[in-house]
């Protein structure tokens, strides 16, 4: 069978990586360098409690996936040093993960936290420690699978999908026409796009996103994830991910700036406060940091309606696309269910659109 995925993000990658596994002849094409749109940056987060048990689900299938690949790949993908939250809603958090006994968690003490976390400053408020969470060296993952997948790679933009009356599905580039058994569309924010052009609707809703870099001060150590929910230093929905030189770390806001359907953001001054207010964050509650950005991380963002880690699959006549937000941590699974409806024609229900896996 031959596939053509559209997309050299990790979840494109993994659909490829699953697809060869399974037989399929692929092709991937991607416009820039693999893992360089919003699958960019240094780490990512690996974290077990979602407001749906049915995403807990499926994420403790993928963090076993991830220690397959790890096996086959032969490199560290995930870090050993777990992902603490902070704030009120880490009961909720732990009572989401108690079903699930591959996710154990435990509440941290205020000294305990300050011993994982000595970035973070003075917090006597619920913590937690999410044990088999960590950090995703995305770096390491793309580059295993981009190793893997070789000449399967090609670098060229695709301006249109069609399904054709003679059979198959066409693959318009910029410098070439492809027929082929099946398309997968994993090309992030083109992919509502790409889909609209073979009658799939994806209710995409796209803004940008800033995530910035800082330094740890004194030297490096070993850092867990970090989400604080708790407000207690000025903002909530905050996230952060260490490097894998354990020197530096990652901090963005959950907040993004809405972008219009053609792509351009609506206030670009708005991406540069959002700048601000986290650097700002990090001189309240990381003390640990040195306080200037050393590195700035922009990309687009593609939430679905139904929740903040919503995500969807959309399949028929020969085109697969996803969509969705917080998916770096699903690509292992995500690329398996992708494969799957290639091959089969079928979604696995959990997956499908209209299940609103995810939902808040």
């Amino acid at each position: 069978m031959q596939v053509a995925v559209v997309g050299a993000g990790i979840v494109g990658l993994a659909t490829a990586f699953a697809l060869r596994r399974r037989g399929a002849n692929v092709t991937v094409v991607e416009s820039g360098p693999p893992g360089g749109g919003q699958s960019a940056g240094q780490g990512r987060i690996f974290r077990h409690a979602h407001a749906d048990p049915r995403l807990v689900a499926q994420v403790v299938r993928s963090r076993a996936l991830w220690r397959e690949w790890e096996d086959e790949l032969g490199t560290e993908l995930v870090s050993p040093d777990g992902a603490v939250a902070i704030g009120d809603g880490v009961p909720a958090k732990v009572a989401a993960l108690e079903p699930f006994p591959e996710a154990p968690v435990r509440l941290l003490t205020p000294a305990e936290l300050a011993e994982r976390l000595p970035v973070l400053a003075a917090y006597d408020g619920p913590a937690m420690l999410d044990v088999h969470g960590g950090a995703i060296r995305t770096r390491a993952a793309v580059g295993a699978l981009v190793g893997r997948l070789g000449d399967t790679l090609v670098r060229d933009h695709v301006l249109a999908v069609r399904r054709r009356a003679a059979g198959g599905v066409e693959v318009r580039t910029g410098t070439d026409v492809r027929v082929v058994d099946h398309v997968v569309l994993c090309a992030g924010s083109g992919t509502a796009g790409l889909a609209r052009g073979v009658g799939l609707d994806l209710p995409v809703e796209l803004g940008a996103h800033v995530r910035l870099t800082f330094e740890v001060d004194g030297g490096a150590a070993p850092l867990p994830t970090f989400q604080d929910g708790s407000g207690a230093f000025g903002e909530t929905g905050v996230y952060a991910s260490p490097y894998p030189d354990t020197g530096h770390l990652a901090v963005g806001l959950s907040g993004s700036v809405p972008a219009h359907a053609d792509g351009g953001v609506v206030d670009p001054g708005a991406l540069a406060a959002l700048a601000d207010r986290t650097a700002a964050y990090v001189r309240r509650a990381l003390p640990g940091l040195r306080p200037d950005p050393v590195d700035h991380v922009h990309c687009w963002v593609t939430r679905l309606p139904w929740g903040e880690d919503g995500v969807g699959v959309w399949s028929a006549d020969g085109v697969t696309a996803v969509a969705g937000h917080n998916l770096f941590k699903q690509a292992p699974v995500l690329g398996e269910t992708l494969a799957e409806a290639a091959l089969t024609g079928e979604v696995p229900a959990d997956w499908s659109h209209a299940a609103h896996l995810g939902r808040g």
